[in-house]
């Protein structure tokens, strides 16, 4: 175990539905503790008590009617939350935040999806997140199709979930070009490979931020 990796990093997981985002959430938090780094893995929306509770409403089916302004603002006040209760204090510990999903998801679903002005989001964005973005960013991307197929093995849909094959084509647009926008940000994972291939992917990912890690610790 490494003990002298004391460095804080903000690393955020991001993809459609049916992209393996959990299983790659396992495996890069197990691979990082293996390597002496303290992780904290997290969620979006979500990662608090109250987020939690903000997630419930925009997961639950029943609310068909909500307006896209309303699921935008309810998005950003649960961010608000898990910034200054959960991610920024990890930070500042020392910790790598590992999060499944964060802003590029807004600019995604709510953007690509849901077709809200991308400056509308971005005033948001630049309020509650005051200039703070991720290190790193993994785009687990598969075609939709397979991606809705996999989501359906899963059981019941939440609200997002039921939405129509081109909304979720919208959002991957949407995704890939965050990632043609912010190349220096973002790694693209081929997510429609079978799981040992996605996790080779991923491994060299990993060793890269370890080798990061040891370079800074020697000064």
């Amino acid at each position: 175990m490494n003990q002298g990796i004391t460095h804080g990093r903000f690393i955020t997981l991001e993809g459609g539905e049916g992209a393996g985002k959990t299983t790659a959430l396992d495996y890069l938090c197990a691979r990082l503790e293996q390597a002496g780094i303290r992780v904290l893995r997290t969620r979006e929306p979500g990662g608090t008590g109250l987020g939690e509770k903000v997630r419930a409403l925009l997961l639950d089916p029943d609310h068909t009617g909500m307006h896209a302004d309303t699921e935008l603002l309810l998005m950003f006040a649960a961010r608000a939350q898990h910034l200054h209760e959960v991610i920024l204090p990890a930070l500042e510990r020392g910790e790598w935040v590992i999060c499944d999903r964060f802003t590029d998801a807004t600019y995604a679903y709510q953007g690509g999806g849901r077709g809200i002005d991308v400056q509308r989001i971005g005033l948001l964005e630049d309020w509650v997140q005051q200039g703070m973005q991720p290190d790193t960013t993994l785009l687990f991307d598969l075609p939709v199709a397979q991606g809705l197929a996999r989501a359906g093995q899963r059981g019941a849909l939440d609200r997002f979930e039921q939405e129509q094959q081109d909304f979720f084509t919208r959002v991957r647009d949407a995704y890939l070009a965050r990632a043609a926008q912010y190349p220096d940000r973002f790694r693209i994972v081929d997510a429609g490979q079978a799981l040992e291939a996605v996790q080779q992917q991923l491994g060299a990912i990993i060793d890269g931020w370890l080798e990061q890690e040891q370079k800074c610790s020697r000064g």
